[in-house]
């Protein structure tokens, strides 16, 4: 057994395509090995190379037997040939067994040696980069070798010995370069034991996860000894990693002057341009202090490094702070004026002719009382401001920045707080795990903002396909639905799609109905993370006309509990029985209302006499058989009796939990009816009746949620 070194050494790989790189070469790796044991795999990276260390792998594979199936002796002469062209055999070169033709191959064991100096070669030509490039004389040929950045190096060691391979005039050996700064010379590698720590006696840290927990112990220290918090940022950990082979984390201060501008826009000016840490005082604020990351271990401990990147940071925060008083110097309502000039789609108009959509829903929803306490004005005055920042010269440099900077300058304005915070949140929620806003103006404008997206390509007919969603119209239903639950927003859904789509033009049915099919399947995936069974929002929905989303899922969580007890496990059996034995027989609901005891008999309104008396005698028959009920069967009639009244007043007192309550009551009349009574009597009138009784209550189960849709 031996270890396997393999490095491949260049110029600097980009940080963002490090962890790919690493997958795909120990994917590579194992596909050219294929069939070869290997102990086990770790692959590292550095800006300058990749490592792969395979463990324990044999130093030979050995010889096996290969059989390959083929036609029949029997089949036609075309297939046999087809055979032989497979496996380059004659017929000669086949063994007949029971009737079949065989190819049989005795494959001698090779060195592991000769097949790492196959795969290596092909492990670098198969190396599939994000972007990859040419360079030297050799890259005028269209077939010379692709790598990220010039390839420099190879080292591959078996053992100790060198596997010997090349790759376009690049032979593979031991011998490897250190830090370009610390120690630029040759490095002699004996394997893959004494590799890491012959890299790091020169400065080179090759585990990439080392480096990171460098970086993040080392940062932190820097901000805690000067008195400050460093503001965690794990994405930055993992890119300055990918920039350096031995990282030194140093904390330099800029002008505090520029602390006038907003935090947010010195965070990312730090980190987007600079890959800069920022820290925080005391008191939470955020602090006159960065932290960079050197590569390289300076003598003086840093302070040239550090008053260099000064130098870059201030110069960047000098740019911020210009936009931050160029686009102060217009009101947002001004620059609200350029929105006219960006096309928001070619078929629903201008950024500004979305907001006038906007402003007039996010008005109309406050109006209404769609969003309680919402003032109609504020709510129009954030819709008319909230994409103005969308023209100012912050968001085009950091168009992170679009709704915060424009909360930002709302404020500097001396606007309502209430606009301000709405102009600052109305793109939220963006994602699963983001802040949902809950004051009433933000959540108005978010809604209108959301809806106004969707029912605007919806109307266009520009909806979301298999995997594809260009205009992220799902993340913008996930988000109207977080605000209309989390908010407890009482509305018809279809009421507010209708009233969204009137703003795009004339709306049809059709696309309302797609907007809310839509609706209730991303519904079900955000239950679904919750552990909510997707076909009990169908079934509660299936009843038609409950489109008030809190209230639907008010009944999809008292079914779900309901439905996995003793009672009401056995209560949807015996529906499904019920179900089974009307649609065998053919049974429909009844199409004319039952009142009942004491209520005004509706069929007094039908003109016809002999239809009017056809159905009060079903009536009748549902409330009371003609014949001598058996004991089960009363006991049912009674309990339906019951039941009904209690599960019809706990539903319109938006009670589920006691309209359950009252269902789970059937659940042994239901039961003991089938145990004792005989559906099908031979006599038509008894029969009839008692499928009257299963469909009265099938009838009374589908007031609280069609069980027909519930799995099991």
């Amino acid at each position: 057994m031996s270890d396997f070194l393999l490095e491949l050494r260049c110029e600097e790989i980009p940080a963002r395509m490090q962890a790919s790189a690493r997958a795909e070469l120990e994917k590579l790796f194992r596909a050219g090995l294929a069939g070869l044991a290997v102990g086990g795999v770790t692959v590292w990276s550095t800006p300058r190379r990749l490592v792969l260390i395979a463990r324990d792998l044999p130093l030979a594979t050995e010889a096996a037997r290969e059989e390959a199936k083929g036609p029949r002796t029997s089949a036609p002469e075309q297939a046999l040939e087809g055979f032989l062209r497979k496996t380059g055999l004659a017929k000669a070169d086949l063994v007949e067994r029971d009737g079949v033709w065989f190819a049989i191959a005795e494959r001698p064991g090779r060195a592991t040696a000769d097949l790492l100096a196959e795969a290596i070669p092909a492990i670098i030509r198969g190396f599939a980069w994000p972007k990859s490039m040419r360079w030297g004389a050799a890259s005028a040929a269209s077939d010379s070798l692709r790598w990220v950045r010039p390839l420099s190096g190879i080292v591959a060691l078996l053992g100790s010995e060198v596997v010997e391979c090349s790759v376009d005039g690049i032979a593979a050996g031991r011998v490897t370069l250190g830090h370009r700064f610390h120690h630029p010379g040759a490095i002699t590698i004996g394997g893959a034991e004494d590799y890491q720590e012959k890299l790091r006696a020169c400065h080179v840290i090759v585990d990439h996860a080392e480096r990171e927990a460098l970086i993040r112990s080392g940062a932190a220290a820097a901000a805690e000894t000067a008195g400050l918090v460093l503001v965690a940022d794990e994405g930055l950990v993992v890119e300055n990693a990918g920039l350096t082979e031995w990282p030194v984390p140093l904390l330099g201060r800029f002008d505090s002057e520029y602390l006038a501008v907003p935090p947010e826009v010195i965070q990312l000016t730090a980190r987007t341009n600079q890959k800069y840490f920022i820290c925080r005082d005391g008191a939470g604020q955020l602090a006159d202090a960065f932290v960079c990351t050197a590569n390289i271990a300076a003598k003086n401990g840093g302070a040239s490094i550090v008053a260099g990147n000064r130098k870059v940071l201030a110069a960047r925060l000098s740019d911020a702070r210009f936009f931050w008083e160029q686009d102060r110097r217009k009101s947002l309502a001004d620059h609200a004026g350029g929105l006219s000039r960006i096309v928001f789609h070619e078929k629903l108009g201008t950024v500004a002719d979305k907001v006038a959509r906007v402003a007039k829903l996010a008005e109309w929803l406050a109006s209404e009382g769609i969003v309680p306490g919402c003032d109609p004005a504020l709510a129009r005055q954030a819709a008319e401001l909230c994409k103005a920042d969308l023209v100012t010269e912050m968001v085009g440099e950091f168009p992170e920045l679009q709704g915060v900077i424009g909360g930002y300058y709302a404020r500097a304005e001396g606007l309502d707080d209430a606009v301000c915070d709405a102009i600052r949140d109305h793109y939220k929620p963006v994602g699963q795990g983001d802040d949902v806003p809950t004051a009433p103006v933000t959540v108005a404008v978010s809604l209108a903002d959301k809806l106004d997206t969707l029912a605007g390509f919806f109307f266009i007919d520009e909806r979301p396909t298999g995997s594809k969603d260009p205009f992220a119209l799902r993340r913008a239903m996930l988000g109207v639905l977080a605000l209309v639950l989390e908010n407890g927003l009482r509305v018809s859904y279809r009421e507010l799609l209708m009233h969204a789509l009137d703003g795009c033009g004339p709306w049809f049915q059709d696309r309302c109905d797609a907007l809310l099919a839509f609706a209730v399947d991303r519904l079900k995936v955000r239950q679904r993370e919750a552990g909510v069974h997707h076909d009990l929002i169908d079934a509660v929905f299936a009843l038609g006309g409950e489109d008030d989303l809190v209230r639907l899922l008010a009944r999809v969580h008292a079914l779900q509990s309901f439905i996995t007890t003793p009672d009401g496990a056995n209560l949807l059996a015996g529906y499904k029985r019920a179900a089974n034995i009307l649609k065998k027989e053919g049974w429909k609901a009844d199409e004319v209302a039952i009142p009942a005891t004491g209520e005004e008999d509706p069929l007094a309104m039908v003109d016809d006499p002999g239809v009017a008396e056809a159905a009060r005698q079903h009536a009748e028959l549902r409330r009371a058989p003609a014949h001598p009920a058996e004991p089960a069967e009363a006991a049912l009639i009674a309990a339906l009796a019951a039941a009904e009244p209690r599960a019809a007043a706990a539903i319109d007192a938006e009670d589920f939990a006691r309209a359950m309550a009252a269902l789970s009551t059937l659940r042994a009349p239901i039961d003991a009816f089938f145990e004792g009574v005989t559906v099908n009597d031979p006599a038509p009138a008894i029969r009839s009746a008692r499928l009257v009784l299963l469909d009265r209550f099938r009838a009374a189960v589908h007031k609280v949620a069609d069980f027909s849709r519930i799995d099991g």
